[in-house]
């Protein structure tokens, strides 16, 4: 498993940087300063939860119980939710359309699920390894 988070962790962090250099550059010419900012948070939460899921690929190698595993599982779809949603916001005002009220929800659960993550992880280091053998 701690793999797989760190393959993500490499693919998230590079798509991170990517997308970070586009805000920086090809973005500001197209939206206004307020929608570049919401791409940034976008941005940024994704690369402080790519560099958290980094983390726990290394916390699971030596501390392999289900707590650890799931707060990856909440940070990988905590990124989707929040970060993708943003994305998503930013990409349909350049083209001046509306933002379905769906996004709205998507966007707070993603958050919801960054914090779950969070919470997820300190349970997961209180935890004795329960998986052994399981990696």
């Amino acid at each position: 498993m701690h793999k797989t988070f760190l393959s993500l962790a490499a693919l998230l962090g590079g798509i991170a940087v990517a997308l970070g250099a586009f805000g920086a550059h090809g973005l500001k010419r197209i939206v206004s300063p307020d929608v570049v900012s919401v791409f940034q948070t976008g941005v940024q939460y994704q690369m402080y939860h790519t560099l958290a899921l980094l983390v726990i690929a290394i916390v699971y190698e030596r501390l392999p119980n289900k707590w650890i595993k799931w707060a990856g599982y909440l940070f990988s779809c905590g990124i989707l939710f929040f970060s993708g949603s943003l994305y998503i916001i930013t990409a349909l005002r350049a083209e001046e359309r509306s933002i379905p009220s769906l996004i709205g929800f998507i966007t707070p659960m993603g958050g919801l699920l960054f914090i779950l993550g969070w919470l997820s992880f300190f349970i997961g280091l209180l935890k004795k390894n329960d998986l052994k053998g399981q990696a």
